[in-house]
């Protein structure tokens, strides 16, 4: 199936820079079974199947999240994931608390979320603290702020 394809599906497609490397990371078989088939024509794009919390920390230099899950617990899952120098990116709707995503970036090693109409960007500048991420779905029961 080619991206077009996808496209028309209602598939949301974004232009992928040729020559970064992307990794995109999807807990569900068949979700990534798809991505996978899509991810075919693009050589630099890798497709993980998993969750957040499993994946090793501080790797990354950039990880983007969209109607994963509410700003903090996106901001949890994601964070641990970037190198510090490098940024998580979360598209948020206006009713996004900023300052409790700050209170969990702090807590991971990140700066004060930095806002713009539709986005939180976390620096981060220190490796993760021991102890995250947390087990799988804690985070989503019990978020940090």
């Amino acid at each position: 199936m080619s991206a077009r394809a996808v496209a028309r599906r209602g598939f949301r497609s974004r232009p992928f820079c040729r020559t970064a490397r992307v990794t995109l990371l999807e807990a569900n078989g068949r979700k990534c079974a798809f991505l996978r088939e899509v991810a075919r024509e693009f050589p630099n794009v890798t497709v993980v199947q998993g969750r957040a919390e499993e994946q090793e920390t501080d790797r990354f230099g950039v990880a983007v999240a969209k109607a994963l899950a509410p700003p903090q617990v996106a901001a949890e899952w994601c964070l641990p994931l970037v190198a510090p120098g490098g940024a998580a990116v979360l598209y948020v709707g206006p009713s996004a608390d900023g300052a409790a995503v700050s209170q969990v970036s702090d807590r991971l090693g990140g700066a004060p979320a930095e806002e713009t109409p539709g986005l939180l960007v976390l620096r981060k500048l220190h490796p993760t603290p021991a102890g995250f991420p947390r087990r799988p779905g804690v985070a989503k029961r019990r978020p940090l702020a």
